[in-house]
């Protein structure tokens, strides 16, 4: 039961990171406003990015586990 729920976990996340990958990509091609995507993809990862960044340790370790988990 705990596998196939780690399982289905996996596979969200799998197809979530491949979801944001095409956004980037479309919104790179064509520009900021992509008649597909709701608001500015790139904008909001690097809005991100910049408070974990700021986060200092706590960013640091955020950005670990986010990796640890991707990986």
């Amino acid at each position: 039961m705990l596998s196939n729920v780690s399982g289905w976990i996996s596979k969200l996340t799998q197809a979530g990171v491949g979801l944001v990958g095409l956004a980037i990509v479309a919104q790179v091609i064509f520009g900021s406003s992509v008649a597909f995507l709701p608001g500015d993809v790139v904008a909001t990862l690097m809005g991100l990015i910049a408070s974990l960044g700021g986060a200092g340790l706590v960013g640091l370790v955020t950005a670990g586990l986010l990796y640890q988990i991707l990986k």
